[in-house]
């Protein structure tokens, strides 16, 4: 049986993984899984359980949203692990000498954000704890490589950054941070498959999840060689990627309820602005749980 993991840039540590494997200094860290492993690269961490359910991949990993999109689409995806939380791993920036002093003032403005990543679970959550919709106080745009630009000249009201850009954005100085990430969620990379391969191979989740930890245990301890890999793969200055990858934790953690619940509340806050069409019990993405494909 050939395995197949999908990988894109947005997730740390299967990131980091591929490119161990590819560059001979991971190849180890797989054999344990007693089958042949192939990645398979693509660019929207999004689509994650549409390429779960389809075969495509038989796992991946995201930040915090596009599990719950997935359940919400109807697929039937399985947590497998999470990340420790990650509080510096992005922030919700604002012009240094913008009016807006909290998230209150963001009612009526424009944010640029990555829509349907873990940036709209950020947002929506500090949205609803201020008593503020996602889907009626703001107009969330999808972010691009103007982003900053349009930030700094004023043509949007707030950025969220992460990442080396979000390092890069600090070091030229003039903006502020509005939120900090780990000031409103947890923000975990997210480890998960289909439920149909979660069961009958649990032995090979494990050994990823195994793997995984061998790729964050390179990482923390070779930041400046895991940000030259970065850099020279996605560009940008080696010195802001090491920055960033400073500030993950790099530690795999299993799946337990305390996640669950900050699941489930990132679910409803999704159902009551629209951002998704029907309710999701997120613990009928657990091991073992009663499958639902309609809540």
């Amino acid at each position: 049986m050939t395995i197949t993991i999908g990988v894109h840039s947005s997730n740390p540590s299967l990131y980091h993984l591929y490119h161990l494997t590819r560059l001979g200094l991971a190849r180890d860290a797989l054999a344990p899984l007693g089958e042949d492993v192939v990645f398979r690269p693509y660019t929207d961490g999004v689509r994650t359980g549409e390429l779960l359910s389809r075969g495509v991949i038989d796992f991946g990993g995201t930040g915090s949203t596009p599990p719950v999109t997935a359940q919400a689409a109807g697929h039937d995806i399985v947590y497998a692990a999470v990340s420790a939380p990650r509080p510096e791993h992005g922030a919700l920036l604002v012009p240094e000498d913008s009016p807006v002093r909290t998230v209150a003032g963001l009612r009526g403005g424009t944010v640029h954000l990555a829509i349907g990543s873990w940036q709209t679970h950020l947002i929506a959550k500090a949205l609803d704890d201020a008593g503020l919709s996602y889907a009626d106080d703001i107009t969330a745009v999808r972010g691009g490589e103007d982003s900053e630009e349009l930030l700094r000249t004023g043509a949007i009201t707030a950025w969220v950054a992460q990442g080396a850009a979000l390092a890069a954005a600090r070091r030229t100085g003039g903006l502020r941070t509005l939120i900090r990430t780990g000031d409103v969620i947890t923000d975990r990379s997210v480890f998960f498959t289909r439920r149909e391969f979660a069961e009958s191979r649990p032995d090979v989740v494990e050994a990823l999840i195994r793997a995984l930890r061998g790729a964050d245990d390179w990482a923390a301890a070779h930041p400046r060689r895991a940000a030259e890999i970065a850099a020279a793969d996605l560009g940008g200055p080696v010195d802001d990627w090491e920055t960033a990858l400073r500030a993950l934790p790099w530690r795999i953690e299993p799946v337990t309820d305390a996640f669950l619940a900050e699941q489930q509340e990132a679910a409803d806050i999704f159902h009551r602005t629209g951002f998704i069409d029907r309710p999701v019990t997120v613990a009928h993405a657990r091991a073992g749980a009663r499958a639902d494909r309609t809540a």
